[in-house]
């Protein structure tokens, strides 16, 4: 089970200063929308060059096909190892997308989005009219068929996920705290140790490192749960 640490702090100083701190562990950086979106390319270059850590970019793209694809391929080229699509953009989006980065001599890893972890059971059948359960795994089935390489999923749907089509497919988890912590603005939480044992493959932390008296104790304790 590997470890993404968002950066998700006010400041592209603030985050940095983390990967200054975090460097030279055996993790992944998260670079979301708002840190991307304010901060842009310069931040995600310096961060791979103090740290040398892989980067998952997690913009959720989510357009039609040649535009979901384009983008893409603007991250592979930029040498991102790991981004997202969202599975609701459809099979086409995500079939299109695959097509063309299956054409490079290498490309990163490609995850769908199932459901937000910030959504609780009854926003997300609000939405998509199905339970969460159900509907997670049929996005996933769709993502594999599509030739994704895993699905972004709560925790609780890992297991079920992998069961339903295969071990070797990836799951990455948001919406991971250490026990007794809050649950900030996500819904559906779990501790690491949960989270081995629904057999994620990555698990994202952001506030119970980022803001903990020490960074680099705290990200150890998830790599060791």
């Amino acid at each position: 089970m590997k470890l993404c640490v968002a950066l998700d702090l006010q400041s592209a100083k603030e985050n940095l200063s983390i990967v200054e701190k975090l460097s030279g562990l055996d993790l992944w950086f998260k670079i979301g929308l708002r840190s991307f979106t304010r901060d842009g390319w310069e931040f995600v270059d310096q961060a791979k060059r103090i740290s040398g850590a892989p980067i998952f970019l997690d913009l959720k793209l989510h357009d039609i096909p040649n535009t979901t694809a384009d983008a893409a391929l603007a991250l592979a080229d930029r040498g991102i190892e790991m981004f997202n699509i969202h599975a609701s953009a459809g099979t086409k989006a995500m079939e299109t997308t695959m097509n063309r980065l299956n054409a490079l001599k290498h490309r990163p890893i490609v995850l769908a989005v199932t459901a937000l972890t910030s959504l609780s059971k009854d926003e997300f059948a609000a939405i998509y009219n199905n339970p969460i359960e159900k509907t997670a795994i049929d996005m996933a089935r769709s993502a594999h068929n599509a030739g994704l390489d895993g699905a972004v999923c709560s925790v609780y749907e890992s297991a079920a996920i992998k069961s339903a089509i295969s071990s070797r497919f990836l799951t990455l988890c948001p919406g991971v705290r250490f026990k007794g912590g809050g649950k900030d603005d996500q819904s559906r939480v779990a501790a690491p140790e949960t989270a081995r044992e629904n057999g994620c493959d990555f698990i994202v932390m952001g506030r119970p490192i980022l803001l903990s008296p020490d960074p680099r104790l705290a990200a150890a304790q998830a790599l060791s749960a």
